[in-house]
C-alpha cells in the first residue's frame, strides 16, 4: 500500500502556518495564565515553524517573542514575591 498526499496537495505548509499561528496565540494567553508551561510551547512552535519555512513568519516571530516574554514575566513577578508561581 502506498500512502502519499494527492499530487496537487502541497503537506507541511499548512502544518507550519498553524504553528505560528498557535505560538501567537500560546505566547498571549501565557501572559496572562499559565506562562511556565505556555512560554516554551509558544517558544518551541514559533521555532520549528520558522525552521519548516512558514509564510506567516510574522506570526512566528510574533510568537517567539511572546514566548520569551511569558518567561520574563514570570521571572519578573517570581522576584517580586518569591514563590514559582504568581497571581493577580
Amino acid at each position: 500500500m502506498h500512502l502519499t498526499a494527492p499530487a496537487g496537495r502541497r503537506t507541511g505548509i499548512h502544518d507550519t502556518d498553524g504553528m505560528a499561528v498557535a505560538s501567537f496565540i500560546l505566547g498571549l494567553l501565557g501572559l496572562l495564565v499559565l506562562n511556565v508551561f505556555l512560554g516554551p510551547t509558544a517558544i518551541v512552535l514559533a521555532a520549528l515553524a520558522l525552521r519548516r519555512g512558514t509564510a506567516r513568519r510574522g506570526r512566528a516571530l510574533l510568537g517567539l517573542g511572546l514566548g520569551v516574554a511569558d518567561l520574563l514575566v514570570l521571572v519578573a513577578f517570581m522576584q517580586a514575591d518569591g514563590t514559582m508561581s504568581w497571581s493577580f
